[in-house]
């Protein structure tokens, strides 16, 4: 039995307002703000302007995140546009991570916890 397969629509928008999107949900993720106040500090010296070290060092990690950002939606496009046309791969990924699912959730019924 054959089944049919069909990708969800998904709903476009213009690149501007992804990227406004973008910023908006970074800018008010609370782990960018521990993130930097964690990390940060510890390459920042003392005795020169501190706050244009930070202000250096974090456009330096936005940009490595940005481009890690779109070497990943861009590989991520490539292969989504490959999938279409290959609905039993799909599927079969699918089932491949449910059973992986399944196994690790049974191995969860057998861990041993120690108290």
């Amino acid at each position: 039995m054959k089944r049919a397969f069909f990708l969800p629509t998904i709903r476009t928008t213009g690149s501007r307002q992804a990227f406004r999107e973008g910023i908006i949900v970074e800018a008010l993720n609370p782990k960018t703000a521990a993130f930097f106040l964690a990390f940060i500090p510890q390459f920042v010296d003392a005795s020169q302007a501190v706050a244009a070290q930070f202000v250096v060092l974090g456009v330096i990690s936005v940009a490595l995140n940005t481009t890690a950002d779109i070497v990943v939606t861009y590989g991520a496009a490539i292969a989504r546009a490959d999938l279409e046309n290959r609905p039993s791969l799909i599927m079969r990924a699918r089932r491949a991570s449910g059973a992986v699912m399944c196994g690790l959730g049974a191995s969860l019924l057998f861990v041993r916890r120690s108290t």
